[in-house]
């Protein structure tokens, strides 16, 4: 007997409505769910294919404990018991922070992000880690350092002008297309600005091509543009943003010429057309940034430079522009207020003080250093939940030899990965149909409970139930009071007005509150602040950051690959997205692996007829870093700029971070430096 069960996906972080159909414990398909306002019916590849990821024969179903011989199953209690032990012995012998967390992707990330977050500090020590100290905590920090704690969703659908900015939705955010797509049919219009001819590009009433890194410098012209010709919301600059004389004058470097020269784009044509696209639009413009921005060196300022547009024009909590949602009140689990353990020395927290000020997240590079080199302190215990740092991290030879340097390493996944192969012990994580916890998708204000379509196996654990059971063992059981998954969620919405009942009544999603526009107009109107910042207004300049001692203004820095260095003459760009994987993740799944086998080094037509390359030909790429192998596939000339090439990540055979840098970083949010690293090439 078949029936439908409605639930979301997590084959990606759009969590799709899905509609999962199963026969008694065997699961038959996955569709769109029609009924949910996010993807209206809508599945793509990786959603559906999420039948083969659940049912997969390669699944890790048994907990599992290296030997001499190899990895050997033994029970899950076992499992625990020594895995506990072994934790309250490293603490007691090097100090209670050389133990740490980190989170992945790859189970999901929604509450067990704070779930990971409350168990760290409940035994003691404040490293926490996690994939977000690469990707989006950089623009989620550029944005904050203008708006404050930034949580803006692009109210896309709304818009008359959209701009995607380093970001390629049709690859990486289906739904985010659609609603492009249906602003467009409203005669939206679409600027894309990349190094690459994207998917998205190739929409585009205005694709702005510009070299990688140079982003900063097109976002100060765009500026310099807009207050020239006044097209500027004078009322909400007077009234809720500082630092515009600053940011008025400093603008004035950048001139046709200059941004020309920066990005290699016709400056003189390109920013008027953008400029009187703006015009027409003011507040109802959607400045979207994509990770394409987060990984260089002057990132951050990069990102703020773009953040600064919204204030210029008030697309800010706007209806077209980038929307503040309204939050629904859950429980808080973390810690940082009972138990900050701010005295223990987060790793990374004082050499990258934003990233640990706005997110108490703690840099993975500088835990390689630490774990090899034992300063501060010595590190010696790591609990790894659904990431796979050996593929997605740069330098991987530093990332393997450091996590074979640990003394206790586990890892908890749902296959086997090149990760996973180090660990001591690894243990069987639940699926996403096999667990139930609560998702939001901020733009539509709407909260969806997921549903546990089946019960996780003998030897499986969800996440929490994992963590719950090791606190217990090492006497920090009061701070996992809720016997299961299911009475956690009860307590995270006992605040919210809202019961369960009526979550399970809307499997669909439940819409807890309609659209608020400018809510900083009536913060200030009630005696509170109009933004979160220090200065309570939107901050052109910072002076937390330059009280830190960075830049108060968003100044650009032009990156190193600008000026050609004769050992490594071309720029290698890094993750750009394939539409069936999602990072690293999906290779191990046979249906999806099969549309695209290998990596690939994408190689301009220019390049490649300079060095007699064809598609299919073996590259040699080489950087300061080291050295890799790689197909290549020769790409028009608009498709990717002469003196560049683009390698996406998450291959074994052809791991491009064996050559991407741990060693340069974007100063204030540390990302590394992945989208502009200087290589040379040659034909094998």
């Amino acid at each position: 007997m078949e029936k439908v069960i409605k639930t979301l996906c997590r084959m990606c972080d759009d969590h799709c409505g899905i509609d999962v159909t199963v026969d008694e414990d065997k699961l038959i398909s996955i569709q769109g769910n029609k009924e949910h306002s996010w993807n209206r019916g809508r599945v793509c590849i990786k959603g559906s294919r999420g039948v083969d990821m659940v049912t997969s024969e390669k699944r890790i179903m048994k907990p599992l404990k290296k030997t001499e011989d190899g990895f050997v199953e033994i029970e899950l209690e076992q499992a625990l018991d020594e895995i506990a032990e072994k934790m309250k012995f490293i603490q007691k012998t090097y100090g209670d922070a050389s133990v740490g967390i980190w989170k992945g992707e790859a189970i999901g990330f929604a509450q067990q992000e704070e779930v990971a977050r409350r168990f760290i500090h409940a035994i003691g020590s404040p490293n926490y880690f996690s994939n977000d100290s690469e990707c989006f905590a950089g623009r989620w920090l550029g944005y904050s350092l203008v708006y404050g704690r930034w949580n803006a969703q692009p109210a896309f659908e709304n818009a008359k002008t959209i701009v995607v900015w380093g970001g390629n939705p049709p690859h990486a955010h289906p739904n985010m297309t659609q609603q492009i797509n249906r602003a467009r049919e409203k005669g939206a219009k679409l600027v894309v600005i990349d190094p690459r001819y994207s998917a998205i590009a190739r929409q585009a009433d205005l694709f702005i091509q510009v070299k990688p890194g140079s982003d900063g410098a097109l976002a100060w012209g765009v500026a310099k543009e807009l207050i020239d010709k006044g097209y500027l919301a004078y009322d909400f600059i007077r009234d809720y943003t500082i630092g515009f004389d600053e940011l008025k004058e400093y603008a004035q470097k950048f001139d046709y010429d200059y941004v020309a020269q920066e990005t290699g784009m016709d400056a003189a044509t390109m920013i008027p057309e953008f400029a009187e696209m703006i015009k027409e639009s003011m507040s109802a413009t959607v400045f979207y940034v994509g990770n394409g921005l987060e990984h260089h060196e002057n990132g951050i300022n990069n990102i703020r430079a773009v953040a600064n547009l919204d204030g210029l024009v008030a697309a800010v909590d706007a209806k077209g522009g980038n929307y503040s949602p309204i939050g629904l009140p859950m429980g808080e689990l973390t810690l940082y207020h009972e138990k900050p353990l701010k005295e223990l020395h987060p790793i990374g927290a004082d050499r990258f003080p934003v990233l640990y000020d706005f997110r108490q997240e703690y840099h993975t590079m500088t835990l390689m250093d630490t774990i090899l080199s034992e300063k501060p302190y010595p590190f010696k215990g790591l609990i790894l939940a659904g990431a796979n740092p050996v593929l997605t991290n740069p330098n991987t030879n530093k990332v393997r030899a450091a996590l074979c340097a640990l003394d206790l390493f586990v890892v908890r996944e749902l296959f086997m990965t090149e990760t996973a192969e180090l660990a001591d012990y690894i243990l069987p994580a639940a699926s996403y149909l096999e667990r139930s916890e609560f998702h939001g998708h901020g733009g539509k204000q709407v909260m969806t409970l997921t549903t546990r379509i089946f019960e996780p196996a003998d030897g499986v654990q969800d996440e929490y139930q994992f963590l719950h059971d090791i606190a217990h063992r090492m006497g920090a059981g009061a701070y996992f009071p809720w016997e299961n998954e299911d009475a956690l969620n009860e307590w995270l919405i006992k605040d919210t007005g809202v019961s369960m009942e009526t979550f399970k009544a809307n499997p669909s999603g439940y819409n807890y509150a309609e659209p608020q526009y400018a809510k900083y107009a009536d913060n200030v109107a009630k005696g509170k602040k109009a933004f979160d910042t220090p200065s309570g207004k939107l901050e052109f300049t910072s002076t937390y950051l330059k009280d830190l001692g960075y830049q108060e203004l968003a100044e650009y820095f032009p990156p190193a690959s600008n000026v050609v260095d004769p050992e490594y003459p071309m720029t290698m760009i890094t993750g750009a997205r394939k539409v069936m994987y999602y990072h690293g993740r999906n290779r191990n799944i046979d249906s999806l692996r099969s549309a695209l086998p290998e990596g690939e080094v994408e190689i301009s037509k220019a390049d490649a007829l300079k060095m007699d390359i064809q598609t299919g030909d073996w590259i040699r790429v080489t950087s300061k870093i080291g050295t890799m192998e790689i197909k290549a596939k020769v790409m028009e000339k608009i498709e990717i700029s002469e003196g560049q090439i683009q390698i996406t990540h998450g291959w074994k055979e052809t791991n491009v971070n064996l050559i991407t840098h741990d060693d340069r970083f974007d100063p204030i949010s540390g990302f590394p430096l992945m989208k502009a690293v200087q290589v040379k090439i040659e034909k094998m």
